[in-house]
């Protein structure tokens, strides 16, 4: 039996991702969790073959949840959840180590064939999320990606939030940082963008399609 550890903040998704497993007689359900912290406590005490992770979570994102458990259990398989387009956290994703990408609009079908894939240690990968590794790589050099795609993980993070209209303060507890901090990324982010202020940059984010979703 694949045993799966399902981490999303919503309970009506832990729910229906419950049915889908259930349909399987391969999978079992070990766990469930409903913010990262809690999800890292519970494979810590084993018995986990795969990890459903939701990118969106109040805390601590699901980015920064699959770094700390890709850094304790390299070898364990962690299939990434989401709601955002594909372009927007395929990638990073999977360059963080993630075993597969899947949107929560997927069917019951594909999430199963997701599973059993990363469980016997492959990748699982949809056709749009091939067409966005291969315009990473096909990039190349730093200076050929858009300008919001050479943020760190972080800055990313502090730009999307910022995209948005939160404040310095929200975002500082939503990420769990000092305001201090959060300033300064804000400050890396506006000279990485070419922006002058928040509100230029919130239309930089609409007219990339960073908003999207």
């Amino acid at each position: 039996m694949i045993q799966v550890l399902i981490c999303d903040d919503h309970q009506i998704v832990r729910q229906g991702i419950k049915l889908i497993l259930a349909d399987a007689s391969d999978i079992a359900l070990a766990c469930e969790a409903a913010n990262g912290p809690d999800a890292v406590a519970r494979v810590r005490q084993g018995g986990i073959d795969v990890v459903l992770l939701d990118i969106a979570m109040p805390q601590r994102d699901g980015l920064d949840v699959l770094k700390q458990l890709k850094s304790e259990f390299p070898r364990l398989p962690v299939l990434m959840l989401s709601t955002y387009p594909d372009r927007q956290y395929a990638v990073r994703s999977l360059k963080l180590g993630a075993a597969g990408y899947l949107n929560k609009s997927a069917d019951s079908e594909q999430m199963i064939e997701a599973i059993r894939r990363v469980a016997l240690g492959g990748l699982f990968i949809t056709a749009s999320v091939a067409e966005q590794l291969a315009s990473a790589v096909g990039a190349g050099a730093k200076a050929d990606l858009p300008l919001h795609e050479r943020l760190s993980q972080r800055e990313y993070q502090v730009f999307r939030l910022l995209s948005q209209g939160r404040s310095v303060g929200e975002i500082a507890e939503a990420l769990a940082l000092s305001s201090n901090t959060v300033s300064t990324y804000r400050a890396r982010i506006l000279e990485k963008t070419g922006v002058r202020n928040d509100v230029e940059l919130a239309l930089y984010a609409v007219q990339q399609g960073v908003q999207d979703g």
